[in-house]
């Protein structure tokens, strides 16, 4: 059975089709278009990817030493007796350990395959997806502004461009209200920092380009058919 509903933002109105799944709706946007959206109500809103960032060459090592057998407990040990991350501190290894097995736990032997012996553009595609999957507000970030501003043919995203997100989504959250201005400064610049990282993006001093990635039809019919088309078309622009 269908249930429609519409919610109002500063910005958008969606209609909202609730489909028999536990995740997955349908919406139709401003344009008339329909888009699939995952409800990532489960997922927190956090901060912490400002200290944590795209993690590329960690999550490879991690990848390599997953598919050789060892648990998400085992890559956490070895990181701290080995400081296989080559870090700082104890506390930074334990930081960067945690999100990288997190993330890692969101790639099934396919994907890790992929991210550790395709070529390095499809590797880092990987590597991003594993972040829209365990990060919120980078998700929605891709969702609402890098593939709008695409489907729009606008490739620049600007300053204010991340403003009017991240105010929308204080507007939305009472959480993202509380966080300080200095949070959001620096979100955008890791987000900024992310992108370019993965390819994603060409980085000028005033505003990020955006530089649609190709994508092997392999990976792209995969995740078509895991389920997961929601995070293809918010990377790749996709109606």
């Amino acid at each position: 059975m269908w249930l429609f509903f519409v919610r109002k933002t500063t910005v958008k109105v969606y209609l909202f089709l609730y489909l028999n799944t536990k995740s997955d709706i349908m919406f139709i946007n401003e344009n008339g278009h329909e888009e699939e959206v995952i409800l990532l109500d489960m997922l927190e809103y956090r901060s912490t990817i400002k200290a944590r960032s795209y993690l590329y060459l960690e999550l490879k090592k991690a990848s390599k030493l997953y598919l050789q057998g060892l648990s998400l407990n085992e890559i956490k040990e070895k990181a701290l007796d080995e400081n296989i991350f080559s870090l700082n501190s104890e506390n930074r290894i334990r930081e960067i350990a945690s999100t990288i097995t997190e993330r890692l736990e969101v790639l099934d032997e396919f994907l890790l395959n992929k991210l550790v012996k395709a070529n390095l553009e499809t590797s880092k595609q990987i590597a991003l997806y594993s972040i829209l999957k365990t990060d919120r507000l980078f998700f929605e970030f891709m969702q609402e502004v890098y593939r709008d501003k695409y489907l729009v043919k606008d490739y620049l995203i600007t300053d204010k461009d991340f403003a009017i997100f991240f105010h929308r989504k204080a507007e939305q959250s009472q959480q993202l209200a509380e966080w300080k201005e200095y949070t959001f400064y620096k979100l955008k610049q890791v987000y900024k920092r992310i992108l370019a990282e993965a390819g994603f993006v060409k980085k000028n001093n005033k505003y990020i380009e955006i530089t649609r990635p190709l994508m092997e039809e392999e990976l792209v019919d995969y995740l078509n058919e895991k389920g997961d088309s929601v995070y293809l078309k918010a990377m790749l622009g996709g109606i």
